[in-house]
C-alpha cells in the first residue's frame, strides 16, 4: 500500500527507524539530501544522450536492502519520481511505502525538506551514496 506524508511526518518516521530512500539522481543527491537518506535513483543521467534514463538496477538494489514488508519512505525533488518509484515497488510486492509529498525541494502546496529546516547533508555520504549502496547489493549477490 502506498501512503503519503509531509516532510515533517517523514522526518518523524525516519527518526523512528524507517529508512528514507532518495530516488533522485546521484548528482542531485550529492548536491544536498535529507540527512540519513540512502540514494537509489529511479532515473539517472545518461552522459551520452544527456537525458534521464531508467535505472535498470532500481528494484534489485531496493530488494537487496529491504524486506518487502518494511516501511520505506521514498522522496525525490517534489514527489513525482518518488510516487513512480512507489508504484514500481508495489508491483514487486512491497507493502508499506510512503511517498514524501513535496520531497526535497517542495511542490505547489507542499513544503520541501530543505525549506522545512530539516537536517540536510551534502556530498556523496559514505555508505549512503548510490555507488556504495549498489556495491553492497552486488556483494550480496542480488
Amino acid at each position: 500500500m502506498i501512503t503519503h506524508s509531509s516532510v515533517n511526518e517523514a522526518h518523524t518516521l525516519q527518526q523512528q527507524g524507517h529508512p528514507y530512500v532518495d530516488v533522485r539522481s546521484s548528482q542531485e543527491f550529492a548536491d544536498a539530501h535529507p540527512a540519513g537518506a540512502v540514494n537509489v535513483p529511479i532515473f539517472e543521467h545518461d552522459p551520452d544522450s544527456g537525458q534521464m534514463t531508467p535505472n535498470p538496477d532500481f528494484v534489485r538494489v531496493i530488494q537487496a536492502h529491504f524486506p518487502n514488508d518494511r516501511k520505506i519512505l521514498l522522496g525525490c525533488q517534489a514527489g513525482m519520481r518518488s510516487m513512480r518509484a512507489a508504484q514500481v515497488l508495489e508491483t514487486f510486492g512491497f507493502a508499506d511505502l510512503v511517498n514524501v509529498s513535496g520531497g526535497f525541494g517542495g511542490a505547489p502546496g507542499y513544503r520541501g525538506w530543505a525549506a522545512a529546516g530539516l537536517p540536510v547533508e551534502t556530498g556523496d555520504t559514505p555508505g549512503q551514496c548510490y555507488a556504495d549502496v549498489l556495491a553492497r547489493a552486488d556483494a550480496l549477490g542480488s
